[in-house]
């Protein structure tokens, strides 16, 4: 396999994205680490828990950093995120499945709002 084709491939077809696009990625990736996280926790793989908790942090951070403040929703996007960035560490220091599951369905929620709002915006 031509590994150096591939990274071409993927490093041309982040550049090609939309923001909106790029969003949307940002978004699945962090549910997929969700769901690992959980599944991992229940298996007591505490390795890929603590590697997929972390992932989850880091999107958030990333999703925080890029924020533009000078619009509204920026600041209630900003306290939402804050408040996924205290609940994911309460989740990865206490390997707390319950609180896991509680903020999963919110960014799922938050994801689908995305995707409802891209999908709307091509119209």
């Amino acid at each position: 396999m031509d590994i150096q084709g591939y990274q071409q491939y993927k490093a041309q077809s982040m550049n090609t994205m939309t923001q909106g696009e790029l969003l949307m990625l940002l978004y699945e990736e962090l549910v997929k680490r969700l769901i690992r996280s959980e599944i991992a926790l229940q298996k007591q793989d505490y390795e890929l828990f603590e590697a997929s908790a972390q992932r989850c942090i880091d999107i958030i951070r990333y999703l925080d950093r890029t924020l533009d403040m000078q619009y509204p929703i920026s600041w209630d996007l900003h306290r939402l995120y804050d408040y996924f960035l205290y609940m994911l560490s309460r989740v990865r220091f206490g390997r707390n499945g319950k609180v896991l599951e509680q903020i999963k369905p919110q960014i799922i929620d938050l994801r689908d709002t995305f995707k409802k709002a891209q999908e709307a915006q091509s119209i």
